[in-house]
């Protein structure tokens, strides 16, 4: 694998005031993996991602995708955010919601392209919320929100793909949905992670992971990073995680 599409992480690190979040965190995410990020509440995964994206600032470090800043190649990344920082009374239904990923190829105030609409459709068949297009997305449950905020980020027909804590409050159709969608993505090339909390059976799902309590504890595949030795500095005490068998 070329790390020339990599996003190559550097040193990274982000402060609240005087609150170290994330410190000297560098690795490389590569295409064709989907990667989860794992750790304690308070280890710095959501901060992670929205430091890389440019959402917060970072104190230290850099993060650059294809030679150069990674928020130089915004249009190519779809980010989909914890369901809890979604306004989910905004009177707008599936259809609008899966098109606002249409919007930064398309212009804003410009009116959508055949193509753009075929894409949309395309994206909701895909997570199967076609028949769901024109309900307002208030009056859906919480998975089947969920799988509608995966369609706009199908629709963007992105190279980068971040979600936060995506499997929190969705049922197990949805999870394998996701899931399923996720290795597509990455079976074509595209870089997937993962923000995750769940050491149950659904890690088996990831290719690589990457560990994190404020600093990078391990990167790697799986049986790499869940090593008790990586656990126990991770999270502390005696962790309960599920055991592939060999």
């Amino acid at each position: 694998m070329s790390y020339d599409s990599a996003i190559a992480i550097d040193n990274l690190g982000v402060c609240y005031r005087t609150v170290e979040a994330l410190r000297d965190i560098s690795l490389n995410l590569v295409p064709g993996k989907v990667t989860g990020v794992f750790g304690p509440n308070g280890a710095g995964k959501s901060t992670l991602v929205k430091a890389m994206l440019g959402l917060i600032p970072a104190n230290t470090g850099s993060v650059s995708y294809d030679g150069q800043p990674l928020q130089h190649h915004l249009d190519k990344i779809a980010y989909v955010p914890q369901r809890s920082q979604i306004d989910w009374t905004y009177p707008v239904t599936v259809w609008d919601v899966v098109m606002m990923g249409r919007v930064r190829k398309t212009g804003w105030f410009r009116r959508f392209s055949s193509v753009s609409r075929r894409q949309g459709m395309l994206a909701l068949e895909q997570v199967e919320m076609s028949d769901y297009k024109n309900r307002p997305i208030g009056q859906l449950s919480g998975g089947q929100q969920q799988r509608v905020f995966l369609a706009r980020s199908l629709a963007q027909q992105a190279e980068v793909f971040f979600f936060d804590e995506p499997f929190v409050g969705v049922d197990q159709k949805t999870e394998n949905i996701i899931f399923n969608i996720f290795h597509r993505l990455a079976e074509v090339g595209k870089i997937v992670v993962v923000v995750n909390h769940d050491l149950g059976e659904s890690i088996t799902n990831f290719d690589e992971l990457i560990l994190l309590n404020k600093e990078l504890i391990a990167a790697g595949q799986r049986q790499q990073v869940l090593k008790e030795e990586n656990l126990q500095r991770a999270y502390g005490g005696k962790v309960m995680f599920f055991a592939e068998e060999n």
